[in-house]
């Protein structure tokens, strides 16, 4: 069971939060957030064929995991484009991620016997403290439908990252790889949300979208796809918990990128909240 986070686990999940970051502000760069999430799911799935003619399929005893993380993702896109469409960026994407990092440490502990030094979960507590002081602000109580969409779906963000936790590492542990798990979960997971937006807009509207957004959807989906997998990855090298609430450092990128990109205003209280994250961080790596 891995116990401890080295310097290059860590550095390879923080590359791993500004991918997530990045693919994030770009749907909500959109003008159609349901399309745009639709399009850039589907094109995981397209890119991921290709890997998994190359990689394989995982063991079977990985399958049961990624049929129940393609329907918790399922509602994971149903909330992720209802929270973008209530709220911006700079108060969505810290409420989604900042509840996670706790869910999944106390999970984690039943699901996968893992326990936490005391200066682990004070890490866990500073990342998710310093992630809730980005996002929550009496603007917070003023979009409530956002507020809604981003607390579901934190809850839904901790339940698939302890399933897929625990597929990867079955698909290890069976005579598999981290990588086959990963390109078998991205080849099939997005296609539910896309079918059912497509049955909702029709191909008449949704195609001219996706012919003049592909080219970013492309570029978002290799981000996602390399931002979940480097994650998985890692939880195969460090605690889930650990991984979990370091990838949250995703929130920081995305306000930066929110008032670069977005022209969302960084005010003192984000700067507060960078600070407590970056605390956290050297908890975690210390712990």
């Amino acid at each position: 069971m891995p116990t401890s986070l080295s310097w290059g686990v860590a550095t390879a999940v923080l590359f791993g939060a500004l991918l997530h970051a990045g693919w994030n502000a770009l749907v909500k760069s959109s003008t159609d957030k349901e399309l745009d999430t639709a399009l850039l799911q589907l094109m995981c799935c397209v890119l991921a064929l290709p890997l998994v003619v190359f990689t394989g399929l995982p063991p079977a005893a990985a399958w049961p995991y990624v049929l129940a993380s393609v329907v918790i993702h399922f509602g994971y896109y149903i909330a992720l484009s209802g929270a973008y469409r209530h709220g911006d960026l700079g108060l969505t994407y810290p409420l989604m991620r900042g509840l996670g990092p706790m869910l999944v440490a106390l999970s984690s502990a039943v699901a996968l016997g893992e326990r936490l030094s005391p200066l682990a979960w004070a890490g866990v507590f500073g990342v998710s403290g310093g992630v809730l002081v980005l996002g929550l602000s009496s603007h917070a109580l003023e979009r409530p439908k956002a507020l809604a969409f981003s607390l579901s779906n934190a809850v839904v963000i901790a339940l698939y990252t302890v399933v897929d936790a625990l597929g990867v590492r079955a698909s290890v542990n069976t005579g598999g790889t981290a990588l086959q798990y990963v390109c078998a979960l991205f080849l099939v997971h997005g296609w539910p949300f896309t079918l059912l937006v497509l049955h909702r807009r029709g191909v008449a509207v949704a195609w001219p979208y996706a012919r003049s957004r592909a080219p970013l959807a492309t570029v978002g989906a290799m981000a996602s796809m390399g931002s979940y997998g480097i994650a998985l990855w890692a939880m195969t090298k460090a605690p889930v918990a650990v991984v979990a609430a370091l990838r949250e450092t995703s929130v920081l990128f995305a306000a930066l990128l929110g008032a670069w990109l977005l022209k969302e205003v960084f005010t003192p209280r984000r700067a507060l909240g960078t600070a407590v994250i970056v605390a956290g961080v050297i908890a975690l790596r210390v712990g």
